[in-house]
């Protein structure tokens, strides 16, 4: 099946699409990438979702038309994915959306929503579309995330050690593939968030990112701003655990910078960055993790990748290219397997990530123009992810 992933991650300044041939072979799932496109969000749209998320007030007018212009984005790129990746052959698209709030309170997990209508997707390109892909488990008592662990599980499975597969957005979550306790999944703490929150409001918007991390390269990591975030509650909370930018936004920032002195921008970047690479290294280890495979936007800071290196010590630091995996797409191909697993009746979760009672079927099915057609269920799940550089026929799927 020919199926395009999209995806738009808690830095919400793009939309990605990787499309990828994915093929139930024995107890394998085969993954051809195909390739990834994207497209940045138009400025009006980007600055219209930053004033609404938290800790901002908004209205429903407002989220109505966020919904239709990110369900509009989607549709668009979804397009051009299968025009430029697919040759007009996709069989099936998968949305993530665009994640706006996630309910949480004393660590459980309420509610999560995530927008951007899949009927703009289905009518665009005539696909059925996958969609909500969170809210099943969140139901079944998960948090709802990291749903990507499902993925990371099957593909990690047979490495020597205990694996574990880290991405960088604007939140940071890792899985555990394997360990004395089984697998387990979590969200570590802030990635990008509290890097792009400074970047903007200390340079009056004129950047939007640390471009390279040439900002946090040029500064000095203060000690005590560092100690008083360190002092985050969350960072002690037992996985499985979930965050977001609910918590972690510029006022959370600004407030942990009262009454120390006034630092320059580069120092304040160089501390979130130091932030990042510190809480996520006490979760490696945390976990008893051997080696770590990162993938998403993180993984292209120098200045955050050497700050890890150097937190993780002994522990070996690599990218999920080096397994097959492009690390700027894995999210976006790992949604295109969940998708794909929905479409074959197939849980996408791994209760024992996500804190859920039991496995879920995710999502909710968008038909395409031609009504709904979906394979028929498959009667076993797949257990391994293979990747796969090309293949022309059946016969080289062995």
């Amino acid at each position: 099946m020919r199926v395009i992933g999209m995806m738009s991650g808690t830095s919400h300044d793009a939309v990605d699409a990787a499309a990828a041939d994915l093929v139930l072979h024995g107890d394998s799932l085969l993954l051809r990438p195909l390739g990834m496109v994207s497209a940045p969000y138009p400025e009006d749209l980007r600055a219209a979702l930053a004033a609404a998320l938290p800790p901002a007030s908004t209205t429903l007018r407002e989220v109505c038309r966020l919904d239709t212009r990110i369900g509009q984005a989607f549709a668009a790129l979804a397009v051009r994915a299968n025009r430029e990746l697919c040759d007009e052959r996709a069989e099936l698209v998968v949305s993530h959306g665009q994640t706006v709030y996630h309910w949480v309170e004393r660590g459980r997990v309420h509610g999560t929503l995530q927008i951007g209508s899949a009927a703009w997707i289905a009518e665009a390109t005539g696909c059925p579309v996958v969609s909500d892909l969170r809210s099943r488990d969140v139901v079944s008592g998960g948090q709802g995330a990291p749903l990507v662990s499902m993925v990371d599980v099957m593909w990690l499975r047979g490495r020597p050690g205990v694996p574990a597969a880290l991405n960088l957005g604007g939140i940071a979550n890792l899985t555990v593939a394997a360990g004395e306790s089984g697998p387990l999944a979590f969200d570590t703490g802030p990635a990008n968030a509290l890097v792009d929150a400074a970047v903007q409001a200390l340079t009056g918007g004129r950047l939007v990112y640390d471009r390279d991390g040439a900002l946090a390269a040029r500064g000095t990591v203060d000690d005590a701003l560092l100690r008083r975030l360190l002092d985050e509650p969350y960072y002690a909370e037992p996985p499985p655990k979930t965050t977001g930018k609910e918590l972690f936004h510029w006022p959370y920032l600004q407030h942990a910078l009262t009454g120390l002195a006034q630092l320059p921008v580069e120092d304040v970047v160089a501390t979130v960055t130091r932030l990042t690479a510190r809480t996520v290294a006490d979760a490696v280890r945390s976990a008893g993790a051997s080696e770590v495979l990162a993938s998403g936007g993180g993984t292209r800071n120098p200045t955050l990748m050497a700050m890890l290196a150097d937190a993780l010590g002994d522990i070996p630091l690599r990218t999920s290219d080096d397994l097959g995996l492009p690390s700027a797409a894995k999210e976006a191909y790992a949604f295109a397997v969940l998708g794909f697993l929905t479409a074959h009746g197939l849980p996408g979760t791994v209760a024992a990530c996500t804190g859920a009672r039991h496995p879920s079927v995710l999502g909710s099915i968008t038909p395409g123009r031609r009504g709904l057609r979906l394979p028929e269920p498959s009667p076993t799940a797949p257990v391994n992810l293979r990747t796969v550089p090309a293949w022309r026929r059946s016969r080289d799927l062995s």
